[in-house]
């Protein structure tokens, strides 16, 4: 099986020496002792560095040196600017599945974790191909909740079927935690809404705190969804240089769909970029529930900016 964690080794001989019988061993840059059949790591080093591995089929949530299990173990276990590979689960029948089996979580990348990686080993943006993540025991919470900064989210299916509490929220409080600097590529979004307009959130939404500047959010696919992106209030401060770029919009005809990137919260955004999107969504929202949902856009306060060579599909 693989390890949980690759680390700088001067050998081969080092990864393979693990402490199988009592003693002491080298493994992946870490020294582990084995006594009467219990493995832990000796000195208090932390043998997480660098990279960690998911794996929901075989992962352990308790061997230290094996996969995990759960995304939010690995989550838990990393420092800053660690790198968390994600595995695809597959499913395990062949009578013809129609979505993909899932790893339901409630995901939080908390202050003080900041530079984390969470990227998808998976064969492309699709959402039969990539790792998909459903909502875990609180439905009404966000998928993934990033609080630190300069995170980077990549190739993940997030399936928002049964929640309310959107997709990925970008989580700020004034001088403790920011998740500016996010970063979301090659990602696919199915059925994210938050409470039921698309002035309360989606797919990708600030809390009602606003701040988190240096946002990126490119190469995504937005299907289905209530909302794609979402400014809901700047009661801290105003984002400032948000990119938008190069994600498709669309959905099936006739569903719920309010808005695909709504910034009017509070004092909307400073300094935005939106280049290079397809906004497919084919038909009048059945439900805008919220009063200045647009069908498109709604860029309402956002004070300067760039909207550039975009197609939107009638």
């Amino acid at each position: 099986m693989a390890t949980r964690y690759i680390n700088k080794a001067g050998a081969l001989s080092e990864i393979l020496n693990q402490p199988t019988s009592a003693g002491i061993g080298f493994y992946g840059g870490q020294f582990w002792g084995n006594s009467n059949g219990t493995v832990a790591p000796i000195g208090g080093g932390n043998p997480f560095a660098n990279v960690l591995l998911v794996d929901g089929d075989n992962g352990s949530a308790t061997d230290r040196r094996l996969p995990y299990l759960t995304i939010q173990a690995a989550v838990t276990a990393a420092s800053q600017g660690d790198v968390i590979y994600i595995k695809a689960l597959e499913a395990e029948s062949v009578s013809g599945d129609t979505d993909p089996d899932s790893y339901t979580e409630n995901i939080v990348i908390p202050a003080g974790k900041d530079g984390i990686s969470l990227i998808g080993v998976g064969r492309g943006l699709s959402q039969g191909a990539q790792p998909q993540v459903k909502v875990g025991a609180t439905t009404t919470a966000p998928i993934i909740t990033v609080q630190a900064f300069g995170v980077s989210i990549k190739g993940l299916t997030i399936n928002g079927a049964g929640a309310t509490g959107g997709g990925i929220l970008l989580d700020a409080v004034a001088g403790t935690q920011d998740a500016g600097g996010l970063t979301v590529l090659g990602c696919h979004f199915k059925n994210c809404k938050s409470s039921g307009a698309a002035a309360t959130g989606g797919a990708i939404y600030w809390s009602a705190n606003g701040q988190s500047w240096y946002v990126t959010i490119a190469g995504n696919d937005f299907f289905d969804c209530r909302a794609g992106i979402v400014l809901i209030g700047t009661s801290i401060d105003r984002p400032k240089d948000v990119k938008i770029l190069n994600n498709y919009f669309y959905s099936s005809l006739n569903t719920t769909v309010d808005a695909d990137v709504y910034l009017a919260g509070g004092s909307g955004v400073n300094g935005l970029l939106i280049d290079g999107n397809v906004f497919g969504t084919v038909d009048c929202p059945g439900y805008a529930t919220s009063p200045t949902a647009a069908r498109y856009l709604d860029l309402t306060n956002c004070t300067n900016g760039i909207l550039s060579n975009n197609t939107f599909a009638c």
